[in-house]
């Protein structure tokens, strides 16, 4: 049967068509890159309007919702010799490092959330207990400890932890390789000190911090952070020694907040509380959908006083403990 051009029925199609467009990415050219000489270079020819693909759990969501549009990707998940984790006494400058961790570009969360090495699980923990906080097991499986780190979103957990053990982010462009500290990485939502021609190939963890633990608040499990604290501390005879204090979900960038008033306290619950009550008094958080700025403070100052009594009571686990559960347990609302 044919159909006038008044047909709502056609109306109707082309409103579908029209919707459907609307979750597709624009149009966009693709390259495969090999090594990383090649993906540099095919970044420096393409210019500013190239993203690179590796995961893609954050790129192509936000591709296809038309919050991002690359002229250009560059992939870069077949260059060989970017997924490891590599305990070295050499740190990203060549200088020498106390038990340093390397962690290459291409690793993904699974591969961290798993690993056993007895070293890491002693001096890095926090980083494979943290995993299980990042989305399901799909994106934990596909997405990157590089793609993470350069995604640069206030709320990740590897951005929050990368800050708070002083990690060194390693930069290959046309001019070789640079490190940037990852305090000076994150500029602000999404935007890092990387150039448009350069590529994170490693992310290097200086020391080991055997009492760190990050935790989080969101509405569901898998979902992001609405307040997310990551702390370690430094207890000796039973005394605060030192404190550190990184907190994600409010404002631009994972931000640090100054624990000093906590230095020569004893290592109690009370000065634990008393700590995040000052991080909470230290932020001016946005508002949306998911609360209001009291209701972050509020979460802060509880978050920030559970890590801190978790990381100074608990001891690192060794390589004997079960296997880490496939996702963690339903987030705990506010004290």
């Amino acid at each position: 049967m044919n159909r006038s051009p008044a047909d709502p029925r056609r109306d109707s199609a082309d409103l579908r068509a029209d919707l459907r467009s609307l979750v597709k990415p624009a149009p966009f050219a693709y390259h495969r890159a090999h090594s990383v000489a090649e993906a540099v270079a095919l970044l420096t020819e393409l210019g500013d309007e190239a993203k690179i693909l590796a995961g893609g759990l954050s790129l192509v969501p936000m591709m296809n919702f038309r919050l991002a549009r690359p002229a250009a990707l560059v992939d870069v998940t077949r260059i060989e010799g970017l997924s490891y984790l590599r305990v070295s006494q050499e740190g990203p400058d060549g200088q020498a490092s106390q038990g340093g961790l390397r962690i290459g570009a291409l690793t993904t969360h699974r591969a961290v959330e798993t690993c056993r090495d007895p070293v890491v699980l002693e001096s890095f923990g926090v980083l494979p207990r943290s995993a299980r906080w990042i989305g399901h097991y799909p994106v934990r499986s596909r997405g990157t400890f590089g793609g993470s780190i350069a995604h640069a979103d206030p709320a990740s957990e590897w951005c929050l932890l990368a800050v708070l053990l002083e990690a060194r982010i390693v930069l290959t462009g046309p001019g070789g390789q640079r490190t940037v500290p990852a305090a000076g990485f994150f500029e602000g939502y999404y935007s890092t000190a990387a150039a448009p021609d350069e590529m994170i190939t490693e992310i290097c963890f200086p020391r080991p911090a055997p009492k760190a633990v990050l935790t989080e608040f969101a509405q569901r499990q898998g979902d992001f952070a609405v307040v997310a604290a990551a702390v370690s501390v430094d207890i000796t005879d039973g005394a605060c020694r030192e404190a550190r204090v990184v907190l994600g979900g409010v404002g631009p960038l994972p931000l640090q907040v100054n624990a000093d008033p906590v230095r020569g306290q004893p290592a109690t619950g009370q000065t634990w509380q008393a700590l995040g009550e000052h991080a909470a008094r230290q932020i001016d958080p946005p508002e949306d959908t998911h609360g209001d700025a009291a209701f972050r403070r509020r979460l802060t100052a509880t978050l920030v006083a559970r890590a801190l009594a978790e990381a100074s009571q608990a001891d690192p686990p060794g390589p004997a403990d079960p296997p880490v559960p496939e996702d963690p347990p339903g987030p705990a609302g506010p004290a």
